[in-house]
């Protein structure tokens, strides 16, 4: 069977603030074929997003001039809970309405710095006008609208996305995914979704038509060479902790998992296995699959 992608590229995002590398950093991991289809993998470590996002650009160019079709992962979710654009009241189809709200309210600077503990406090107003479902920040960061502290309730928010939901079922105890309302703490990815969106969009932007969006932009579906016409890169979301395995003497845990994650999707695609990670989970209901397809997104591979 035909490998569906030339190379795999994951990346695994952080919202620090300051210039950063090492543990809870940016990691770009690169699997990519020599002209004999052997596999080399190089892994890159930028000290902030703004690099991140110039390398990242760099290496897909030099990647799509060797005529590689590219999966790019993401290690963060590409959208948000269900119900949250509609209590936002933002027009259009959801995922696209969330990511043009970030895009318009998210600012993140070339040194690291950036607002998204005050986009939480926003759409917490906009939403319930109360510390909710957002929580969690520094204390000088605290205000009416984010607290410290995690809410008794999520009120009819659900406090997982449905993929979410499902991932904790896949992954052990220690290794489940967090809620994205939680925005401060250790391993949180609130603040990682909202920044990683909007330098989705960016990256995006300069791929043009050629690039596309899982499931967002393809719909579930197994991909073929049919489906993929004309297409030179897949954008989706991953989860490093769905794929097991060890990591060298020394080498950083995020950088582990990067290069895990493109090992076993660059595996899966020499066996033929990865076409059909695409479609719909088979446990996914038709109204559940549109939810995933429309605004919350999915992990590949759950």
């Amino acid at each position: 069977m035909k490998r569906l992608f030339g190379a795999y590229v994951i990346v695994d995002y952080s919202a620090a603030e300051g210039k950063k590398t090492g543990e809870s950093s940016v990691w770009i991991g690169v699997m990519k074929r020599d002209v004999r289809f052997r596999l080399s993998y190089e892994t890159h470590n930028p000290a902030t997003r703004a690099e991140a996002l110039t390398l990242l650009r760099s290496i897909l160019a030099d990647l799509h001039k060797r005529g590689d079709r590219i999966l790019l992962g993401v290690a963060f979710a590409l959208g948000f809970p269900r119900g949250t654009v509609s209590r936002l009241e933002l027009k259009g189809t959801p995922w696209q309405a969330m990511r043009t709200f970030l895009v318009q309210n998210v600012v993140d600077k070339a040194d690291n710095s950036n607002n998204r503990f005050q986009v939480a406090a926003k759409m917490n107003r906009l939403m319930t006008d109360e510390a909710w479902p957002f929580w969690g920040c520094p204390k000088n960061a605290a205000q009416k609208w984010l607290s410290t502290l995690k809410p008794d309730s999520f009120g009819d928010f659900p406090e997982f996305r449905l993929t979410e939901d499902a991932a904790r079922k896949q992954v052990k105890k220690t290794a489940q995914p967090k809620s994205l309302w939680q925005m401060h703490g250790a391993g949180v990815v609130g603040g990682q979704a909202m920044l990683g969106i909007t330098a989705t969009k960016s990256v995006m932007d300069t791929l043009g038509e050629t690039a596309r969006l899982w499931p967002f932009e393809t719909g579930f579906g197994a991909l073929t060479e049919d489906s993929l016409e004309g297409i030179k890169t897949i954008v989706a979301e991953v989860y490093p902790p769905l794929f097991e395995g060890e990591g060298a003497s020394g080498e950083v845990k995020d950088a582990v998992q990067v290069r895990l994650t493109a090992e076993a999707l660059a595996d899966k695609d020499d066996k033929g296995e990865l076409a059909a990670l695409f479609g719909a989970p088979k446990d996914l209901g038709k109204a559940d699959a549109d939810i995933a397809a429309t605004e919350e997104g999915w992990i590949l591979g759950v």
